[in-house]
């Protein structure tokens, strides 16, 4: 077997793991897709074509709930996850410098949001429910209120120099 075929051998593996866990329930294909995600940082697409095999459901039926629900990603995430809120009282408190200081920082241009090395992904969203602590960020689960940019920005260099730590 090629070192290729292993890895995707593998990969399947934790797949099957998840599945086995729900006891191949199609009535749990949402904890089974967060599970998965959890493992992959995303939803890869033959993954999810594997899923719909293994739990008797149409392919277009695992993408729809895949797609519908906004916990969901198709594209492979960064291993930090940055959320920016950017409703109306993060945006009034200035979240706009923070998206472009934190995008700035992590060398994102256009429509990017996941850094080369897999790091960071970049991520504005309509509300996090913090509006007290406006501005807010949120890095995993991991909440920080009331930031400016360079606080921002120190976050995510201390994030950074930690992974150069650890190795």
């Amino acid at each position: 077997m090629t070192l290729s075929a292993l890895a995707e051998a593998r990969r399947f593996e934790t797949v099957v793991a998840v599945l086995d866990r729900y006891e191949h329930d199609p009535s749990r294909l949402i904890p089974i897709l967060q599970a998965i995600q959890e493992e992959y940082r995303y939803l890869p697409e033959e993954i999810m074509t594997y899923v719909a095999t293994a739990l008797d459901l149409s392919p277009a039926k695992v993408y729809g709930v895949a797609t519908f629900y906004s916990h969901f990603s198709l594209e492979p995430k960064g291993k930090y996850v940055v959320k920016i809120c950017d409703g109306t009282a993060c945006h009034v408190k200035g979240s706009q410098p923070l998206i472009d200081a934190l995008r700035t920082e992590l060398r994102l241009e256009g429509k990017a949001k996941t850094t080369s090395d897999m790091l960071f992904t970049v991520e504005t969203v309509s509300c996090l429910g913090a509006c007290g602590l406006a501005p807010v960020i949120i890095v995993n689960e991991e909440v920080h209120g009331l930031v400016n940019a360079e606080q921002a920005v120190e976050i995510v260099r201390g994030i950074r120099a930690k992974e150069a730590a650890n190795g």
